[in-house]
């Protein structure tokens, strides 16, 4: 006789959902391809969602958990604390390429999205920082406590892995010579690490993560108030 088929779970469909965006990209998943995974029918899957996008906050939570496993909070002053949550989330987001496009879509604000927030704010206020303070450093910090940051350009203008000589232009394409600041911190860095080809993305992420946070503590000593 053969063995009953295991009851679906709601974690199941999740995890099994975030496998298959790591594999594939968010953009090939549907409930359809869901369910082939799954071994069920589409319907089966309402049972545990109730829509595709009810689907995708399921899966920003899922990676949210990840967040937390990943961060150890409770060491160290408030810096230490939300550096250690930003890093998490951003150790995060680079296992999973589909994962800051989900989170950036996301609207609605699920149990695990305020938890985190409050895990951000709660270091801040407990470390001594002002309920005022900790307000505007959270606007500063902004999708970095998600793991990401916005870009001055997109990834595409960084992997071609083309580079245009000094005092050269090709047609079409604006003269290095028209931009000699541009071309002086590309050159330095360049000098500095003549094997990439763009930004290190994780460094800049972590200088600016740093910069904002000691600039939090120093007006966290000043005293500072916001303004009317």
């Amino acid at each position: 006789m053969a063995e009953p088929r295991a009851q679906l779970s709601r974690e199941q469909v999740l995890r099994t959902a975030v496998g298959y965006a790591d594999a594939h990209g968010m953009d090939s998943l549907s409930m359809r391809t869901l369910a082939r995974e799954l071994g069920v029918v589409p319907m089966a899957l309402y049972k545990h969602v109730a829509d595709k996008e009810d689907l995708l906050d399921g899966m920003v939570d899922a990676l949210i958990t990840e967040f937390d496993l990943g961060a150890d909070a409770t060491s160290g002053d408030w810096q230490a604390q939300v550096r250690a949550l930003a890093l998490a989330a951003r150790a995060t987001v680079t296992r999973h390429p589909w994962a800051r496009g989900a989170i950036e879509s996301r609207t609605r604000r699920t149990p695990a999205v305020l938890g985190h927030m409050e895990r951000v704010l709660g270091c801040l206020i407990s470390g001594g920082v002002s309920v005022d303070l900790a307000h505007h450093a959270m606007h500063a910090l902004g999708n970095r406590i998600w793991g990401f940051s916005p870009e001055l350009f997109n990834a595409s203008s960084h992997s071609s892995g083309r580079r245009t000589e000094p005092g050269r232009s090709t047609a079409g394409e604006p003269d290095p010579r028209d931009y000699p600041a541009i071309m002086a911190v590309a050159e330095d860095a360049r000098a500095r690490r003549p094997e990439a080809t763009g930004c290190a993305e994780d460094y800049e992420f972590v200088f600016a993560l740093d910069l904002m946070l000691d600039g939090v503590e120093r007006l966290r000593r000043e005293g500072w108030e916001s303004r009317p």
